[in-house]
């Protein structure tokens, strides 16, 4: 399996804006701001503003009247483009990825990386597997790696989540353990070492802890790298109970084998594709279910089209969709529906780019290349994220500002800087023409 990634690499690290330590910030009082007195003679209800649709304590309360109204309350928890899938029932399509899995977890006593471009659903897959595990009694525990992650710190945080109980120096009745004693506290003070972490979870018995580090790709240092692929390589040496499961690009993982290439025996890489027409239907369907609305077959069509198997597109025209449909006081979406969804989607995911690119993009459409930055746009989201020379069609040097090499990239692929470009002009190639 893990030859299946070697040379690919998705570069998904935003660049951060940092303040210097030198550097000062003066602060100015802001001046008092004179209160208009309220006009008495104003009715609450004649003031023309947006207002808020749901209640926060609760869904209906006598407050909907429609089922229009009843179906927008649960819109938000149908369709989550901005947020990981958590619920099991949400899950679509990726079975035979997520059993295959668990048969590495379960059965091959592996280390599982998985990988894949963003917005194309790691994280829902980890949510979904951290449940599943804590049903079969593992003892999960999930961290997110982020810029400046170190061992200690994010191992530390592990260790502090884990009970004495399953410390095999600590019997069940322990006063340690009533008073909620945890690993972290048999971990010495200072910089954490691989070997203590290692010496520390040789001691696991009664249970099988299974560490999710998601994000993994955020995590710039080498070291940090190192040490994790240390420590996976001791965990399989002394066939402790605990296995590691690692999310991020497939560099990473690249960079992971190179420090210790013997880990390769104990490591399944897991690539997580772009979804099928099918599992696009799924996604639809669930948000049909738990919100109550029906997607006309057209619409469902239109959907599984406009979104090229990226779960987060189909997510996002599904919520933006239903709201048309509900603003209209309807529950069943139409054609019409979809066209609004993506002017509303295209709007929403233009603000999330830099200017620059959107002057860039619209450069693009006025020059006549935008074709063809629609089609790298779509060769992206199938690829993985990755574009090759082919994919320019000539307009390399038209394109220059906006991909870049991916480094020891074995096809001398690229990839495009900003990773919101893509769904912005893949939803701009699509978009309905003004009338």
């Amino acid at each position: 399996m893990i030859g299946q990634i070697e040379g690919v690499h998705v570069n998904w690290i935003s660049k951060l804006f940092r303040r210097s330590d030198e550097q000062e910030y003066l602060y100015e009082e802001a001046p008092a701001v004179a209160q208009p007195a309220r006009r008495a003679h104003i009715d609450d209800a004649e003031i023309n503003l947006p207002r808020f649709k749901n209640m926060v304590g609760g869904i209906d309360g006598g407050h909907h009247k429609t089922d229009a109204e009843r179906v927008r309350a649960k819109l938000r928890d149908a369709f989550t483009p901005s947020h990981p899938v958590t619920d099991v029932r949400m899950f679509a399509g990726r079975e035979d990825l997520l059993l295959t899995l668990i048969r590495a977890i379960e059965d091959q006593r592996l280390h599982a990386v998985i990988y894949g471009d963003r917005g194309i659903g790691k994280t829902s897959m980890l949510h979904v597997l951290t449940q599943l595990a804590k049903e079969a009694q593992y003892t999960v525990r999930y961290a997110s790696c982020g810029v400046g992650t170190e061992f200690s710190e994010i191992f530390r945080a592990v260790a502090a989540d884990i009970s004495l109980l399953y410390h095999e120096d600590y019997d069940p009745t322990d006063p340690a353990i009533e008073h909620g004693g945890t690993l972290a506290d048999k971990l010495p003070e200072g910089r954490l070492s691989v070997a203590q972490m290692t010496d520390l979870l040789s001691k696991i018995h009664g249970t099988r802890i299974l560490i999710i580090l998601d994000e993994f790709d955020r995590a710039d240092s080498a070291q940090f790298r190192q040490q994790v692929a240390e420590l996976i390589k001791n965990l399989s040496d002394r066939s402790i109970a605990v296995q590691m499961v690692i999310a991020g690009v497939a560099s990473n993982l690249t960079e992971l084998i190179a420090h210790i290439p013997s880990i390769r025996r104990n490591i399944m890489g897991l690539p997580i594709d772009v979804m099928n027409a099918d599992e696009i239907e799924e996604l639809v369907k669930n948000g049909e279910w738990a919100s109550g609305l029906k997607f006309q077959p057209k619409a469902i069509e239109n959907i599984i089209e406009l979104s090229n198997g990226s779960p987060y597109l189909a997510s996002l025209l599904g919520q933006h969709a239903g709201l048309a449909a509900t603003q209209r006081d309807a529950i069943r979406v139409n054609a019409e529906d979809i066209k609004s969804a993506v002017r509303q989607a295209l709007d929403e995911v233009r603000l999330r780019i830099a200017p620059h690119h959107v002057a860039l993009v619209d450069k693009a459409a006025t020059s006549g290349s935008f074709g063809a930055l629609s089609a790298m746009a779509a060769r992206s989201m199938a690829n993985a994220g990755q574009i090759l020379e082919e994919d320019f069609d000539g307009h390399f040097d038209d394109f220059s500002e906006f991909i870049m090499p991916i480094t020891d990239s074995a096809n001398g692929a690229y990839c495009f800087r900003e990773d919101g470009v893509v769904p912005y002009v893949w939803l701009r190639s699509n978009a309905p023409k003004s009338r």
